[in-house]
């Protein structure tokens, strides 16, 4: 397997007032993938995007972009990094091509209209090249921010909630954004509260909580090895009471006592599935419907934070 495009070992951030923003944080990324870093406020994913990306000086522990050590090999490392930020600081009165072609100078990167051009076309803003920013739209300046980022065509570009505080349409069209950006090889690390922007574009899931991570892997995965799933069945007769055949099931029964909801885990050698129909029908109830429903990554994100929240210290 090829080498990780950020590699982070043993990383260490603590304040003066003793404060210990990351506890030792491991983690590798890939090249070319889609990592979703998630976390409550407060959990350090912030504070690990700026130890990346230099502007926050590690207190301990290592970390490498694309080889090069971010403390010893600053500038070549952050060379290969675009940043995002969260807040949308643009000077108003520039005009859209000037302000990318000032962020690709700010690296060193010699004049290239074209390929200014080229960034602002795949973000959709090609016919916004020589608009003032003032007159942008909210989801316009964040693609803005984002041509920014890539002027100086890095290979690693940070996210930092690309898309808090836009509406849902605004959203998806930046999540096809994001998609084509991994299409032309970049690799991206996006910091968000939205879990089901991180369900439907990320390859992987880091999940970080006070400070350190609880787990990476493969979103498909960790819905299919943490998700429990839920199975509803539908009575073609009201059932008055649960039958003391069934009182071993975590079964559950509705108000109207026309459904019976049973809960079962994926990763089980036996869900028990067979057994309790059977057991059911045996009851004499006459099914009309059965239907499953996987729980949300969402459900399982709140699962593994309040482990960690109620470990002891």
């Amino acid at each position: 397997m090829a080498d990780p495009i950020v590699r982070i070992r043993d990383l260490v951030k603590r304040y003066d007032d003793g404060f210990e923003a990351l506890k030792g944080v491991d983690l590798d990324i890939r090249e070319g993938e889609i990592l979703a870093l998630l976390g409550p406020n407060g959990a350090g994913k912030t504070t690990l995007i700026s130890a990346i990306c230099g502007i926050a000086q590690p207190t301990g522990g290592t970390i490498t972009v694309g080889g090069h050590d971010t403390v010893r090999d600053y500038r070549r490392a952050r060379a290969l990094i675009g940043l995002v930020p969260q807040e949308v600081t643009l000077e108003p009165f520039e005009q859209v091509a000037r302000t990318v072609a000032f962020s690709r100078g700010l690296f060193g990167k010699p004049r290239d209209p074209a390929l200014v051009e080229r960034v602002l076309r795949s973000l959709s803003l090609g016919d916004k090249m020589r608009t003032k920013v003032v007159e942008l739209s909210g989801g316009m300046k964040r693609r803005v921010l984002i041509a920014k980022a890539l002027a100086h065509e890095p290979r690693v570009l940070f996210l930092d909630e690309p898309t808090a505080g836009v509406d849902v349409e605004l959203r998806r069209g930046m999540w096809d954004v994001v998609a084509e950006l991994k299409r032309q090889g970049v690799t991206i690390i996006l910091t968000t509260h939205y879990i089901e922007e991180a369900e439907a574009i990320a390859d992987r899931i880091a999940v970080i909580n006070g400070g350190r991570i609880l787990l990476v892997e493969e979103t498909a995965a960790l819905m299919a090895r943490m998700g429990q799933k839920q199975m509803t069945i539908a009575l073609a007769d009201p059932m008055p009471a649960l039958p003391e055949r069934l009182a071993a099931y975590d079964l559950s029964l509705s108000q109207d006592g026309r459904s019976l909801t049973y809960t079962f885990d994926t990763r089980a050698e036996r869900t028990g599935l067979t057994r309790l129909l059977s057991d059911l029908l045996a009851t004499g109830a006459r099914v009309a419907d059965v239907t499953t429903r996987q729980s949300s990554l969402e459900e399982i994100f709140v699962g593994l934070t309040r482990q960690e929240e109620e470990a002891p210290a």
